[in-house]
């Protein structure tokens, strides 16, 4: 059986008969190579050839796609992580102390107070 379709880079592909999801990466028309990478990450490359003979169709972009393309570089998410600037460094750490009242922070685990019981 001949399929039809053309391989597209960035398209996404499902193996009919395996049930597997793969997207095609690039296209080598020098080599006639095909190279696609299926949704758990592996590599493969396919010939002219035996593009033609798989049983496939087209499918749509998995919800999660980055997750078997190369590692992404952080702008490609759309984030840079948590940079901080000099103005971060030297704000004040007062509005994360502890706001419990002071009755509460004197008392040890066992009930009483650091100075109760030393001698």
């Amino acid at each position: 059986m001949r399929n039809e379709l053309d391989p597209i880079p960035g398209n996404w592909y499902t193996h009919l008969d395996k049930g597997q999801a793969f997207c095609v990466i690039d296209i080598d028309d020098n080599d006639g190579l095909i190279e696609i990478q299926h949704f758990d990450g592996d590599l493969e490359e396919v010939d002219v050839k035996e593009w033609a003979t798989m049983d496939i169709e087209l499918a749509p972009e998995p919800e999660n796609a980055s997750g078997p393309v190369d590692d992404p570089e952080l702008d490609d998410l759309g984030y840079t992580g948590a940079e901080m600037s000099g103005k971060d460094w030297n704000e004040s750490v007062d509005e994360y102390h502890d706001n419990r009242e002071s009755w509460e922070i004197d008392k040890e685990p066992g009930g009483a107070s650091p100075e109760e019981g030393v001698d």
